[in-house]
C-alpha cells in the first residue's frame, strides 16, 4: 500500500470516528433513556407484585384471625370488618363472611353481604352470579316465590355456569307452588342435561320418584298419568 493510500485510509477512519462520536453525542441520550425506562419498568412491576403479595397475605391473615374466634357472632363481626384491596379478594371475603353470618343466624346480614357482591360492577361476573344465587337460596322463606322464580330464570340461561343449579331451584319453586308436573319435567331435563353433575342428576331422579313420576323403559323419568 502506498503512502497516499495509507493516508487516505487513516483520514477515512478518523472521519468515521468523528461521525460516531457525533452520533453518540447527539443521540446517546436516547439509549440512556431507554435503559432507564426498562430498568424502571422492571422495578415498578416488581414493586406491584410485592404489593399484591403483601395485600393478599394481609387479607389471608385477617380472615384466619376472624375464623379463629370461638363464637359465631364474633367471627361474623371480625370478617365483616376486614378489608380487601382487590375485587376478587372482596368477593371471596364476602362469601366467607356471608357463610359465617348464616351460621350465626344473621340471615339478613348475609343476604346484604352477598348483594353487595352481586351489585358491584367491578367484581367479575361469575362472582356476582354466585352471590345472586346464594342470596336467593337464603331467602326461600322471606322472598316471594315469583320474585325468586324471576331471579333464578335470569341465571338459568345458556352461558351461565350456574344454569343447571338454577333449573333445580326453579323445579323446587314449582313444587312449592303446587305445580308438580312442571317440577317433574324440569327434573327430567336436568337428568338429560350434559352439564349436570352426577350428584345433581341423582337428586333429580330421587325428586321425580318422590313426586310420583314414572320411569320409562330406558331408565329416564316420565310424568305421572292423570
Amino acid at each position: 500500500m502506498s503512502d497516499s493510500d495509507s493516508f487516505i485510509q487513516e483520514v477515512n477512519e478518523e472521519v468515521r470516528r468523528d461521525r460516531l462520536y457525533g452520533y453518540l453525542w447527539r443521540y446517546g441520550w436516547i439509549a440512556v433513556l431507554f435503559i432507564v425506562l426498562v430498568v424502571g419498568a422492571a422495578g415498578f412491576n416488581e414493586y406491584r407484585r410485592a404489593q399484591a403479595t403483601a395485600q393478599a397475605e394481609a387479607l389471608g391473615d385477617a380472615m384466619l384471625a376472624g375464623l379463629s374466634i370461638d363464637d359465631d357472632e364474633g367471627r361474623a363481626a371480625a370478617l365483616a370488618a376486614a378489608q380487601a384491596d382487590t375485587p376478587q379478594g372482596a368477593a371471596i371475603l364476602a362469601f366467607m363472611t356471608a357463610g359465617v353470618q348464616t351460621e350465626a343466624g344473621e340471615t339478613e346480614a348475609a343476604v346484604e353481604t352477598l348483594n353487595g357482591v352481586s351489585l358491584n360492577p367491578d367484581i367479575p361476573l361469575i362472582y356476582r352470579q354466585v352471590a345472586t344465587f346464594k342470596a336467593l337460596t337464603l331467602q326461600s322463606d322471606t322472598l316471594d316465590a315469583e320474585a325468586r322464580r324471576a331471579a333464578f330464570e335470569s341465571l338459568a340461561v345458556p352461558g351461565v355456569s350456574l344454569r343447571v343449579l338454577a333449573e333445580e331451584q326453579l323445579a323446587l319453586i314449582d313444587i312449592e307452588t303446587g305445580n308438580t308436573d312442571a317440577a317433574i319435567e324440569r327434573f327430567r331435563m336436568i337428568m338429560d342435561d350434559a352439564e349436570a353433575t352426577t350428584g345433581l342428576q341423582r337428586r333429580a331422579l330421587q325428586a321425580i320418584v318422590a313426586l310420583g313420576g314414572a320411569l320409562t323403559v330406558d331408565g329416564t323419568a316420565d310424568t305421572p298419568d292423570e
